[in-house]
C-alpha cells in the first residue's frame, strides 16, 4: 500500500512502544480462551497489532502495516458520521446443555443490538446445536428483547468460517432458515468454488439467504484481486472486510469501493479486536458513504461486526453500544489492566520476536 509510515518508523521505537497483554474471553471463540494481542503507545493514538497466534509473519506483517499506520497518523479516509450500527456477535455456546439463559446473559451486553451473528459448524458439535443457538435468540427476541416485553425480531446472520462441504452447507441453511430469515451466511465453505455453488443451489431452490465472504479475501495477499474473483465468479452476496489483515483503514475502502461497482454488500467487521483495536474497524465503517438503493432511499451501511468487545471477559478499553451504534472514538487502555494482564517473560519475547519477523518483511 503506497503511502505507509511503516518504514519510517524505527524498530526500535516500535519494541519501545510495545504493550502486549493477554485478556481472558468469557467463552471460547475461535478456539481461543485468552486473546493475546500487542498494543502500541503510538504518537497519534494507541493502536493495535493482533495476528492471530498461528499466522505466519508474512500474514501477520499485513496487520503490522495498519497498526504503524493508523497509530502514528497515516489515515488518510475521514469519518462521514459520528457513530455506526453493530450486530451483537453470539459464540458457538452450547445451548442445549447450558440453556437458554447463556443467550440471555449475552444479549444483554449488546443494548439495542437487533442484528444478531451467531458462530455455527463449531468443531464437536453437531447442526442441531446451531439449530438450537439459532432458535434461542429468535425466541429470545420474541420473548425479551431489549425493552424487556419480547415482541421483537431479529436479522439473524451465521458464521461458519469455512466449516462446512457444500452439501453440508445446503443441508445446515435450509434447517438454520426453516424457523425465520437468514440476512446471510457467513464463508459457509472454504473455496471460492463452493461459496459459487453454494449460493446457485441456494438461489435454486428459493432460500432468499445471501452468502457472504469472509476468508476468501481477507487471508489473500492481494484483496483487491481477491475481491473481483470472488465477485466474478457468482460467490457471495456480501464481502466482509477487516481492516487489520487487510492492512488498514484507506485500503479497506478502496476494496469497499470496489466491491460496491461490483454489486455486492459490505459489512465491517472486527478480528476479535480489543477496545483499542476495535477503533479501526469502527472508523472504517463511519467512512462508509451511503448510497441511493434500488427504491431511491437513502441507505446507510449494514449493520457492522464490531461489537465484539462483550466477548471479553476483561478488556484494556471500554466501548459503549448505545441503541445498538458505536461511537467514533479513541480510548486509551486502563493503566491496570494493562499491568494486571500484561504478557512477560517467554510469551512477552515470543511477540517482540514476532514483530521483528514482521517487520523484516515491510
Amino acid at each position: 500500500m503506497c503511502g505507509s509510515l511503516v518504514g519510517m518508523i524505527p524498530l526500535a521505537d516500535l519494541i519501545d512502544r510495545a504493550r502486549p497483554v493477554g485478556l481472558p474471553l468469557q467463552v471460547p471463540f475461535r478456539g481461543v480462551q485468552v486473546r493475546e494481542a500487542l498494543l502500541f503507545d503510538a504518537t497519534s493514538r494507541w493502536s493495535e497489532w493482533s495476528p492471530f497466534l498461528e499466522y505466519e509473519p508474512a500474514e501477520a506483517a499485513r496487520w503490522l502495516r495498519h497498526a504503524v499506520d493508523f497509530g502514528f497518523g497515516d489515515v488518510q479516509a475521514r469519518p462521514v458520521r459520528d457513530s455506526v450500527e453493530v450486530n451483537a456477535t453470539i459464540p458457538a455456546v452450547d445451548v442445549r446443555q447450558d440453556g437458554p439463559g447463556m443467550i440471555d446473559a449475552l444479549m444483554r451486553r449488546y443494548p439495542g443490538c437487533t442484528t444478531v451473528k451467531i458462530k455455527v459448524a463449531q468443531k464437536g458439535q453437531e447442526l442441531a446445536d446451531d439449530v438450537a443457538r439459532v432458535r434461542a435468540v429468535r425466541d429470545w427476541f420474541a420473548r425479551v428483547g431489549h425493552g424487556g416485553n419480547g415482541g421483537e425480531h431479529a436479522t439473524i446472520r451465521v458464521d461458519a468460517n469455512g466449516g462446512w462441504s457444500v452439501e453440508e452447507a445446503i443441508t445446515a441453511i435450509t434447517a438454520l432458515a426453516a424457523d425465520g430469515p437468514l440476512d446471510y451466511v457467513e464463508q459457509p465453505c472454504a473455496s471460492i468454488a463452493e461459496l459459487a455453488e453454494v449460493r446457485h443451489t441456494v438461489q435454486s431452490r428459493g432460500l432468499f439467504v445471501r452468502i457472504a465472504a469472509d476468508e476468501a479475501i481477507r487471508k489473500s495477499a492481494d484483496p483487491h484481486a481477491a475481491v473481483r474473483e470472488v465477485a466474478e465468479a457468482g460467490a457471495c452476496d456480501v464481502a466482509v472486510l477487516k481492516v487489520p489483515p487487510l492492512q488498514g483503514v484507506d485500503n479497506v475502502l478502496s476494496i469497499a469501493k470496489d466491491v460496491a461497482q461490483l454489486g455486492v454488500a459490505i459489512t465491517i467487521s472486527s478480528a476479535l479486536d480489543t477496545g483499542v483495536g476495535m477503533g479501526a474497524g469502527i472508523y472504517a465503517a463511519a467512512c462508509l458513504p451511503e448510497h441511493v438503493d434500488d427504491d431511491g432511499m437513502i441507505a446507510t451501511p449494514q449493520a457492522a461486526g464490531l461489537a465484539t468487545g462483550g466477548l471479553f471477559a476483561v478488556d484494556v478499553a471500554s466501548r459503549r453500544i448505545v441503541d445498538g451504534c458505536m461511537k467514533v472514538e479513541d480510548v486509551v487502555p486502563d493503566p491496570e489492566v494493562l499491568e494486571k494482564y500484561a504478557l512477560t517473560g517467554e510469551r512477552k519475547q515470543w511477540w517482540i520476536q514476532r514483530l521483528r519477523d514482521s517487520y523484516a518483511l515491510l
